[in-house]
């Protein structure tokens, strides 16, 4: 029997995909607007057509700067891996031009399964709480209705929504319930869920939505998810990392201890003995001195570093009552707090929790934290690939997700 298939609609860097692909099932397109995310998926889709073929080594020569990107993608990729990567946003006229690209793509196979999220800005609390009008007038409220024609036109068995808490809430809930509305309409039955990641491997506290849709008149009910009972810590995916500085930018480094349970368990090392994107951001002195205290007061206390609590030497500014946790340290011994596309910006809600390593998390230790293989590479540069991580889907939650879909569907 054939792979299963999917469409990625706001695919991002494919956190999604990724699990999906694990699961068995095979990407018929992906669509994005970041172009330096296509780069990361294209790059990614390349490496599982290697995969495929037994010839990793290839991919590895790639990542580890044995060849440039430019050879990389002459050398393995093909028309049919870079077209199936449609760099264009969703709605509108674009519409049109992505369902012709699709099409072809889809050649006449049936579709059996559409998945994504649409950017949760417009949904979030954070989001809400920034704009003057709490982002009643954002169109981005409103991409459930373009998610909704690629349903009505591709009429996939399945579709899967994933989307932050906070669209439950947005407007009374009334986005929420005219969402779910408009998908029976268009002849869906749905659930929803609310899932922590924790519960599927990933170590940080994160909470979704995870509804799905499957046609009317069809065998399929709301699946129940495998829950993870093991604990496991953050310390399990920063022991065996290299120690470096604020400001390295070493791309390829050799792992400095051997493997944990938790990155055996989960299939984050890749078997070969490097790593790459072990980088760090640079900061300034007055950010290295707070960080210091930060780590200081988590490690010894397990408080918090407020705003006010600042020696009046390294504070910048008067206001002591907005934004006064905007320094966390990650939590060596626990879960991590939710990663956040944010740590694009600064690192300062992500400190290193280690006073002989001061500064923030490394593009790798995010990615860890997301749940992302180490092989699995971001294109575009540091701030890029911090941006990709935290607008991920974990890959361990969709993997388990993608499983017991498959298990009804197969």
């Amino acid at each position: 029997m054939e792979n299963l298939n999917f469409i990625d609609l706001f695919s991002g860097a494919g956190g999604l995909s990724e699990g999906f692909i694990k699961a068995g099932f095979k990407p018929i397109a992906h669509v994005e607007i970041d172009k330096k995310a296509c780069d990361t998926l294209e790059t990614r889709l390349i490496y599982h057509k290697l995969n495929s073929e037994n010839r990793t080594e290839k991919y590895y020569d790639y990542i580890s700067e044995k060849m440039t990107r430019e050879e990389f993608i002459k050398c393995f990729g093909n028309s049919e891996l870079s077209d199936s990567v449609i760099n264009i946003s969703i709605g509108g006229d674009n519409n049109k031009i992505i369902f012709e690209k699709i099409d072809k793509l889809v050649n006449g196979k049936r579709i059996d399964l559409i998945v994504g999220g649409p950017p949760c800005q417009a949904y979030s609390l954070v989001g809400r709480s920034r704009d003057k009008d709490g982002m009643k007038n954002d169109p981005r409220n409103f991409l459930y209705k373009e998610y909704a024609k690629f349903l009505k036109k591709y009429e996939p068995k399945v579709f899967v929504f994933e989307n932050v808490m906070g669209l439950i809430t947005a407007e009374k809930g009334s986005y929420f319930k005219n969402m779910q509305a408009y998908f029976k309409r268009i002849g869906y039955e749905l659930d929803y869920t609310i899932q922590k990641s924790e519960h599927f491997g990933v170590l940080q506290k994160r909470r979704r939505i995870i509804l799905i849709g499957w046609q009317k008149g069809t065998d399929f009910k709301y699946p129940k998810f495998d829950i993870l009972n093991e604990e496991f810590t953050i310390s399990q995916i920063l022991s065996d990392l290299k120690k470096i500085k604020a400001g390295d930018q070493k791309n390829v480094t050799k792992y400095a201890k051997p493997t944990t349970t938790y990155l055996e368990k989960f299939e984050l090392r890749n078997g070969v003995d490097f790593v790459t994107q072990h980088i760090a951001r640079p900061h300034n002195e007055r950010d290295l001195n707070i960080y210091k205290i930060a780590i200081n007061k988590w490690l010894k206390k397990s408080e918090r570093l407020k705003y006010p609590d600042l020696p009046t030497e390294l504070k910048t500014h008067k206001n002591e009552t907005s934004f006064v946790d905007r320094y966390k340290v990650v939590d060596i011994n626990g879960l991590s707090h939710t990663m956040v596309a944010h740590i694009a910006k600064d690192g300062h809600h992500y400190i290193y929790p280690d006073n002989k390593q001061i500064r923030s998390i490394s593009v790798r230790e995010a990615a860890r934290i997301q749940s992302f293989p180490d092989d699995f590479f971001f294109e575009g540069g540091r701030s890029a690939a911090f941006r990709q991580i935290g607008n991920a889907v974990p890959p361990l939650m969709a993997k388990e997700i993608a499983k017991q879909i498959k298990a009804q569907l197969k």
